[in-house]
């Protein structure tokens, strides 16, 4: 089962480095011009990674990993709607800033994550690398909320216009579900979902970083 879990750590470190890299060159090759093909060059590559985190909740479930289980149902959840609903659903919000700028902080926040995680499931832990893993959520989690929200508001115009998602049910039932009220409703939730999960990290944080010694548990 180690050999299992350390290995789900180390394809998820490879895929999230090879976005966070790739973003970096791209960004440094061809300035501005990177950023609004962002998703169409590393969207495939996103969309695995996030998928396969689906994989972490089972983990929890059975015990392979030690976490709360609601706090990763959240995280992952936010960025599934995002990412498929979103902005895969729609080639004008494809192109945004907004777009790789969330990639740039899932990847980067993602590669600290599964390194700690890839060690810690062979008992190595460095004092450094688990602080910045504790630590690294205080600055980036929040930005990345508000990104995912300004996604949201972006995306609100082109589902209004193009009525994608929206639905008509026939009769008797006569109820139309008009999805940009659903978006609207999922941006407080959003706002709800990430003030519990900057509690969990806390948390977490002042658990493992509580005492002087580096070592901490699986995250």
């Amino acid at each position: 089962m180690n050999a299992y879990i350390f290995s789900y750590y180390l394809i998820q470190f490879c895929g999230h480095s090879w976005i966070f890299t790739n973003i970096i060159i791209r960004f440094l090759s061809f300035g501005e011009d990177s950023v609004v093909d962002t998703f169409y060059s590393i969207g495939l590559v996103m969309s695995i990674c996030q998928l396969a985190s689906i994989l972490e909740l089972f983990h929890i479930h059975l015990g392979i990993e030690e976490d709360r289980f609601l706090p990763r149902l959240l995280q992952i959840t936010e960025r599934i709607v995002i990412l498929f609903v979103v902005i895969a659903s729609q080639e004008e919000v494809q192109g945004k800033y907004v777009v790789c700028i969330l990639f740039f902080l899932w990847s980067f926040m993602d590669v600290i994550r599964y390194t700690f995680c890839m060690l810690a499931a062979t008992g190595i832990y460095f004092q450094q690398l688990t602080w910045i893993h504790y630590s690294l959520w205080i600055p980036l989690y929040p930005f990345s909320v508000l990104a995912q929200a300004f996604a949201v508001y972006e995306s609100l115009p082109h589902f209004e216009t193009d009525g994608t998602y929206s639905i008509q049910l026939p009769f008797p039932l006569v109820v139309s579900v008009y999805f940009p009220y659903v978006l609207k409703t999922y941006m407080a939730i959003l706002f709800a979902g990430a003030y519990f999960i900057v509690q969990h990290l806390h948390m977490e944080r002042k658990k493992h970083l509580g005492s002087n010694h580096g070592k901490a548990k699986r995250s």
